[in-house]
């Protein structure tokens, strides 16, 4: 997988207004079975509690996220 760029994501002790709010950035990684033409690509960003799973060619779209137990129990049957 390489580096593409950050996914941030905003404190749950934020408030609507805007106030007290902190981010924190993780890296979306790509698949390394994606190929340079940008076809079939799906890129992750883990933080401590989640996996976010999305399309690399639809950064700004629909993402998906699961517990890291259930990441991990799905690696783990993909081996």
């Amino acid at each position: 997988m390489t580096i593409n760029e950050s996914a941030w994501f905003k404190s749950s002790h934020s408030d609507t207004e805007g106030a007290e709010c902190v981010e924190v950035a993780f890296p979306w990684l790509k698949s390394s079975h994606s190929g340079g033409a940008g076809g079939e690509c799906v890129e992750i960003a883990a933080s401590p509690h989640a996996v976010h799973i999305r399309d690399s060619k639809r950064t700004n779209g629909p993402q998906l996220a699961v517990p890291t137990t259930a990441w991990a129990d799905f690696i783990n049957h993909c081996r």
